[in-house]
């Protein structure tokens, strides 16, 4: 199957400055994102993220390369139809909301009841059906984020590209917010997220990217890339916590960790004590660790876990 979204070699400079010189915001930039999916795309700021979306969007060409968005080049207009976008700072015309949402499915060919019905439903899913009727000019930072996501799934697009979506949303909207996510990724539909809300791509994307400096430096499944690690935790029962460095102990359970490659030595000093092995799993990491791990270092280069 074609991939929903797909960046092929594509590179985009800027020219800035003078005497004038040119600004690589992305180089040989290479990644695809498949249907039905939650892909995280990530990277610290200035990383050619916002690029990449922009040109995907076709508000944008870039210097070489080529991409696709469903099936066809970008900035092809219809397909525009098909997507729904969030970007990062949320803009809206100050109208009532109702009227905004009516407004934006209309630029997506949508009309009659069917788009008053939709209208209000979308609203009632990010949970602003009291607000239908209420200018967004004075709307709260997190209702006006509320009403942005309307928006963007007004139109029940097969792909939601969204910058940042949860960014000034508390945490019971956060919630809401990334079970509508799931949700919308059980009905078939693809989701091409950018966030530095690591905590949150991590509990919803199927698969991670970061980009750092133009560059995509970490590729991979988001499972694989967390259980990569190097070290593993064995618990016990039986034995003394003092023989094992670091070790935590917890209603005569002891835990503790060792690098990879002792870890059957570790196991055999658990039995010479006359303790029990419990368990042994790879120590978990976290999606923080590997973002700054990858951005640590931009010459790595990137790999499919």
């Amino acid at each position: 199957m074609a991939p929903v979204l797909e960046f092929e070699n594509l590179t985009k400079e800027y020219r800035s400055g003078f005497p004038s010189r040119r600004l690589r915001a992305l180089d040989g930039f290479t990644l695809r994102v498949e249907a039905g999916e939650i892909f995280g795309f990530l990277g610290p700021n200035g990383a050619g993220k916002s690029t990449a979306i922009h040109l995907a969007m076709g508000f944008m060409r870039p210097t070489s390369g080529r991409g696709r968005l469903l099936g066809e080049r970008f900035g092809h207009a219809p397909t525009r139809r098909r997507i729904g976008f969030l970007a990062e700072n949320v803009a809206l015309y100050h109208r009532q909301a109702q009227w905004l949402l009516r407004f934006y499915g209309a630029l997506n060919g949508m009309n009659g009841s069917h788009l008053e019905k939709r209208a209000r439903e979308v609203l009632e899913i990010v949970g602003l059906e009291n607000d239908w009727n209420r200018n967004v000019g004075k709307f709260s930072r997190g209702m006006l984020q509320r009403a942005g996501l309307a928006q963007a799934f007004v139109n029940d697009p097969e792909l939601l590209i969204l910058d940042e979506p949860t960014s000034a949303l508390d945490p019971l909207a956060r919630v809401a917010i990334r079970e509508l996510l799931l949700t919308t990724r059980e009905q078939g539909k693809t989701i091409f997220l950018s966030s530095h809300l690591l905590s949150e791509v991590e509990l919803v994307c199927d698969r991670v990217a970061v980009l750092h400096h133009g560059r995509l430096v970490r590729v991979g499944k988001t499972a694989d890339l967390l259980q990569a690690s190097e070290r593993t935790e064995i618990v016990a029962r039986g034995v003394v916590p003092a023989c094992f460095p670091g070790a935590l102990t917890r209603d005569g359970i002891v835990s503790f960790a060792v690098p990879s490659v002792q870890q059957r030595a570790a196991l055999e000093r658990v039995w010479t004590l006359g303790g029990e092995v419990v368990s042994m799993n790879p120590v978990r990491r976290t999606l923080e660790a590997i973002f700054l791990e990858a951005t640590s270092d931009s010459k790595a280069d990137a790999s499919e876990a």
